[in-house]
């Protein structure tokens, strides 16, 4: 589980590059790199980083369910998520 800290952090920066990505593109646009020094680091979308909605892992992160691969199992396993069970062959 990461620290609610670290949570927060990432949340934060989603939000500055939301605020900031037409300000963003605008600038990059007219190729005006002064101006794209002046924005906030944290608003650039190279700075985000996908984290697990549960735990907050920011490895194996799996897309197509918004999960870390842990969670994923161990919820696959108890049958939460509806369509995934276990391979057998």
């Amino acid at each position: 589980m990461a620290k609610e800290g670290v949570k927060a952090r990432e949340i934060k920066r989603q939000k500055l590059v939301a605020k900031f990505a037409a300000k963003r593109a605008t600038l990059k646009a007219e190729g005006d790199f002064e101006g794209l020094d002046k924005l906030p680091k944290n608003s650039s979308p190279v700075r985000l980083h996908n984290r697990c909605k549960l735990t907050g892992r920011p490895r194996g992160y799996m897309r197509q369910f918004g999960i870390s691969r842990v969670t994923f199992r161990e919820m696959a396993l108890a049958g939460k998520i509806p369509g995934v069970r276990k391979a057998s062959w």
